[in-house]
C-alpha cells in the first residue's frame, strides 16, 4: 500500500538564460509580459543547465521528501532522458513499478527561456501522452491518495478512468487538471471535478473551467463549490491565492524571500505541499501552531513553493522533512465566510 501515487508527466528540462531575451509588457492583459527573440539571428546564452521536471514527477519528489511511500505512474521514451528519469526516481526511493517506456516517442522535453525575473517554457509532449488504460496494472494501484497532475493532450483520455477507479477503491483524490481537461464540455467537466477531495487551479485554469473572468473570485468559487464537494484552490502566483472549504474563503499572501533563482515548478510545489499539510495536520499541530487544517496546509504549501524558488530546477529546492515550516515567516491569511 502506497501513501500516494502520482500521475502526470516526467520531463527533461533544458534551462537557458540570456540577457539578450527582450521582454515587453502586454498592456491589454493584466500582469502579462511577452518574450521576444530576433528571427534569423544567433542569440548568446550566458547560462545553460540540464534539469528534470514534469508535474507528475515534481509532486512525487515533494511527497517523498516528506517521508511518504510514493509511486509515480507515467510514461517516458526509451532514450537517455527516460533512463535518467528512472534512475533519479529510483535513487530518490520513488517506486517506478508504474513507469512505462515507449519505443516510438521521445521523453517529454521542456526548454526554459529565462530572463532575470521570469521564464517562458517551450514544451514537447512526447511519450507521456502514450500512457493508456492497457498499460496500467489497475489491480496494483493500492494507495491512500492519488495526486493527478495535468494530463495533457491524449493523456487526458485516462483521467476519468483514474477518477472512477479511485472512488471505487476509496482512494482520496487531489487533482490539478490542465487545459485539455478543463476544455471538456461543461456537463462532463462538472461531473469529473466533483471527484476531487482537493482541486488545484491557477487563475487562468479557474477562469477556463468556470467561464468567468479570473478577477471575479467570489463568483468563481461559488461556481466551483457547487461542482466540487472537496477543497478548491485558486493560486495567483506572486500574489498568493484563495482556498475554499465550502464554508470559508481563505485569502493568503506570499512568504517573503530575497532569493528567487527559478520559478519553475512552484505551482506543483504549492499543490503537493498543501496536500502534505492536510495529511500531516493534527489537533496537536493546531495547538502548537495556532493553525487549523486549511491554514496549516496553506503554510506548508507556501513554504514548499518558496523553498522551490531558492534552487534552479523544479525538484531540487523542495522542502525536506522536519524543516521549520515558519523559517520564512508566517503567511498572512484572511478568513471570511462564503
Amino acid at each position: 500500500m502506497y501513501d500516494i501515487i502520482t500521475f502526470g508527466s516526467a520531463t527533461q528540462d533544458i534551462f537557458l538564460k540570456s540577457k539578450s531575451f527582450l521582454v515587453k509588457e502586454e498592456k491589454k492583459v493584466f500582469n502579462q509580459k511577452e518574450l521576444y527573440v530576433s528571427l534569423g539571428s544567433k542569440i548568446p546564452v550566458e547560462e545553460i543547465d540540464f534539469l528534470y521536471g514534469g508535474g507528475g514527477a515534481n509532486v512525487a519528489f515533494t511527497f517523498k521528501n516528506q517521508g511518504f511511500k510514493v509511486a509515480y505512474c507515467g510514461a517516458v521514451g526509451k532514450d537517455l532522458a527516460g533512463d535518467e528519469i528512472k534512475k533519479r526516481l529510483t535513487k530518490k526511493g520513488i517506486s517506478t513499478d508504474f513507469l512505462f517506456f515507449d519505443k516510438e516517442k521521445h521523453t517529454n522535453y521542456s526548454v526554459i527561456l529565462a530572463t532575470e525575473d521570469e521564464r517562458t517554457i517551450l514544451v514537447y509532449r512526447g511519450a507521456s501522452e502514450t500512457l493508456a488504460n492497457k498499460n496500467i496494472p489497475w489491480g496494483k494501484l493500492k494507495a491512500k491518495w492519488f495526486y493527478i497532475a495535468p494530463l495533457s493532450g491524449k493523456l487526458a483520455g485516462i483521467w476519468e478512468k483514474i477518477l472512477k477507479f479511485a472512488k471505487k477503491n476509496k482512494i482520496k483524490i487531489a487533482m490539478n487538471p490542465g487545459n485539455t481537461q478543463l476544455s471538456l464540455p461543461k456537463n462532463r467537466l462538472k461531473k469529473l471535478l466533483n471527484f476531487a477531495d482537493v482541486l488545484i487551479l491557477n487563475q487562468e485554469e479557474a477562469s477556463l473551467a468556470t467561464d468567468l473572468s479570473y478577477n471575479k473570485e467570489k463568483e468563481i468559487f461559488k461556481r466551483l463549490d457547487e461542482w466540487v464537494e472537496g477543497i478548491c484552490i485558486m493560486t495567483k502566483g506572486p500574489f498568493g491565492g484563495v482556498v475554499s472549504d465550502g464554508k470559508y474563503l481563505y485569502n493568503y499572501g506570499v512568504l517573503k524571500t530575497k532569493k528567487i533563482v527559478d520559478r519553475t515548478g512552484c505551482g506543483d510545489a504549492f499543490g503537493s505541499g498543501f496536500v502534505t499539510g492536510l495529511i500531516k495536520w493534527s489537533p496537536k499541530i493546531e495547538k502548537k501552531t495556532y493553525l487549523n487544517q486549511i491554514e496549516y496546509a496553506i503554510q506548508f504549501g507556501s513554504l514548499n513553493a518558496v523553498s522551490c524558488l531558492q534552487i534552479r530546477g523544479a525538484q531540487n529546492g523542495l522542502l525536506k522533512k522536519g524543516e521549520d515550516i515558519f523559517k520564512f515567516g508566517k503567511v498572512k491569511i484572511k478568513k471570511e465566510k462564503l
